[in-house]
């Protein structure tokens, strides 16, 4: 049990007998104490002065006098204006780490079998380009927050819609017509993606050149776009694919295929899993008959060509396209049809979708029309709108093919992160399926750590050659760290010191040790914060704080020399500790971490 959740039926009751008022729990507020302040806990007086009817500092002192005397393992209290700080004793600390040591699951709750369901939706790519490093912060988000709900009791299930669909594939497939010459991923030695992506590029080459010429010729941009020959095939294509064209269908399941078997060795690469997989092609017909739906019940209106529109001006914002003129739907109307088949296939509770922040205004229209058309779910979705990617060079665009390839990042990470470890010295000794197995876990949590350790919703700079630094708040200074107290257990059993379990619950500590081990209870609370908050930065940032602290404490205090063998023994017990909430926080985030290195 935590120490505020201890102390809060304590402080109520004292606050009742004092001045005869039983406060609601919410009043009773602890914060960890400051660091220029000697405690270990503070309660926060000021909600109980007025029933007091005596200054802060009275109030805390006379709270402070009564908590001393009814709580044994309260060592000592002082007071700084409307805080009362509390020290804890030192043995209540030694009892809390014996618990945690011999706990099994510290700091994560399993899911019950009735646990309320939580789908979330990431990735979303779609099949005319490969996965980018904009996609690698949404699939590391969307795996992280799966993990972290997962932790915190939820029923999840991991879902990715893939945008098959759509005017964008349409120009892959017809560049692929025009100027691939049959070209295959068996024929090019191409990832499938890769390949596809190289025609979606080709398209906006050949198309810019029209609309350049057209220009030429008198027409304005505006136009010119509209009329350039390739766009109007496009759309043609587009046409044809949804009246179900034999040809055209049967170009599309191919290209698709050779996306997907990309997608799938990135996935994997990146050490990210789905439990379903929805695609636009299928969910779009379903969405298309709700707004027909909502059309017939007037929720919806059509203009004199054709197109179906949502008025939303009475909700403060504007009116919204829902179905072409040409019958065709949009993104919109896509999302409406994934929604209704996911709440009809799923106990939904809560419905999550990981999508940047500059779709925010897709998802407030999305969740008002779902509310209108009636279901009930609607208003409770919840959009966790991240920050945007980019390189210290600048941002990236698709079309013109100046994106940093998912692929080509990783290979570029885990080589750094060989060619690193290899002139530090941390691969010596090592087997060549031992540092192959390292240089693959130290790149990648280098880069998914320094993705994640930053506020989602800020958008953030990727420094690859910052990510791996065996220093500092990095993802390999964490994973060397485990992998150091590894060692030391290791050196431990080789000389038969037991540490299964804390034999002396009443040694005396020094600071570094009390403050470690209430680092270490600390976790259940950050693990339940970054869940309301879905926020895998709570989580990287606690353990670099971790790491940090026991890094200091491994320098000044001996271990396996300690020659008082209680003292040895608490430190064996720590440093296991510290290891297995490293290797569960990590392992919140998508990270492994070595056992030697």
């Amino acid at each position: 049990m935590n120490l505020d959740t201890q102390l809060t039926p304590v402080v109520a009751e004292i606050i009742n007998t004092l001045y005869g008022v039983q406060p609601v729990p919410e009043t009773i507020q602890f914060q960890k104490t400051r660091k220029e302040f000697e405690g270990d806990i503070t309660l926060v007086v000021f909600p109980f002065v007025k029933s007091a009817k005596k200054s802060p500092e009275q109030t805390a002192e006379m709270i402070g006098a009564k908590l001393l005397n009814d709580v044994d393992f309260i060592e000592s209290y002082n007071v700084v204006k409307g805080f009362l700080n509390l020290k804890i004793k030192a043995n209540y600390w030694l009892e809390q780490l014996k618990a945690i040591h011999s706990s099994e699951n510290f700091g994560t709750t399993k899911p019950s079998k009735n646990a309320d369901l939580m789908m979330i939706e990431y990735s979303s790519p779609n099949t005319n380009k490969p996965l980018h490093l904009g996609h690698i912060r949404n699939n590391l988000l969307g795996y992280s927050i799966s993990e972290i709900q997962k932790a915190n009791g939820w029923d999840i299930v991991k879902t990715n819609i893939v945008n098959d669909r759509g005017i964008h594939i349409c120009k892959s497939m017809l560049a692929w017509q025009m100027f691939g010459n049959g070209e295959t991923p068996e024929s090019s030695g191409m990832k499938g993606d890769h390949l596809v992506g190289k025609y979606y590029v080709e398209f906006d080459k050949h198309y810019k050149a029209e609309i350049q010429e057209l220009m030429l010729q008198g027409l304005s941009e505006e136009d010119a776009k509209k009329e350039a020959p390739l766009i109007k095939q496009a759309q043609e294509m587009l046409l044809k694919w949804e009246q179900g064209n034999k040809e055209i269908r049967t170009l599309w399941e191919t290209m698709n295929g050779w996306v997907y078997a990309g997608f799938d060795e990135t996935y994997k690469k990146l050490g990210v899993d789905f439990d379903k997989i929805y695609y636009e092609s299928d969910t779009y017909t379903e969405g298309k008959s709700k707004v027909e739906e909502g059309l017939a019940k007037n929720i919806f209106y059509q203009r004199e060509d054709g197109s179906v529109w949502a008025d939303l001006t009475n909700d403060g914002l504007d009116e919204k396209l829902l179905l072409r003129a040409d019958g065709t739907s949009v993104y919109m109307t896509q999302d409406i049809g994934t929604a209704t088949i996911r709440y009809e296939e799923y106990p939904i509770k809560k419905m999550v979708y990981v999508v940047g922040n500059e779709q925010n205004y897709h998802f407030q229209v999305l969740s008002i029309l779902l509310d209108k058309l009636g279901f009930e779910w609607g208003k409770d979705l919840v959009h966790f709108s991240y920050g945007m990617v980019e390189l210290p060079e600048g941002k990236m665009k698709s079309r013109e093919g100046t994106v940093v390839d998912a692929d080509d990042l990783i290979a570029e990470m885990v080589e750094t992160a060989h060619e690193t470890s290899q002139e530090l010295g941390k691969l010596d000794g090592l087997s060549d399926e031992e540092i192959e197995n390292i240089a693959r876990m130290v790149g990648l949590g280098a880069l998914k750590y320094f993705i994640l350790k930053v506020d989602p919703r800020k958008n953030m700079t990727f420094n690859p050659k910052e990510s791996i630094d065996f220093n500092g708040n990095t993802g390999p200074f964490i994973q060397y760290t485990h992998a150091r107290i590894k060692s030391v257990l290791r050196k431990a059993e080789e000389q038969g010191i037991d540490h299964s379990a804390l034999r002396n619950t009443q040694l005396e500590i020094s600071e570094k040790e009390n403050y470690l081990i209430q680092l270490i209870a600390e976790f259940p609370n950050v693990v339940k914060q970054a869940g309301i908050e879905f926020s895998p930065a709570l989580i990287a940032n606690y353990i670099y704080d971790l790491v940090k602290e026991y890094n200091q404490f491994y320098h000044e205090f001996t271990i396996l020399r300690e020659e008082n063998d209680d003292l040895r023994n608490l430190r064996l017990v720590i440093s296991e500790t510290i290891a297995s909430v490293i290797k569960t926080g990590m392992g919140l985030l998508g990270i492994e971490v070595p056992e030697r290195m």
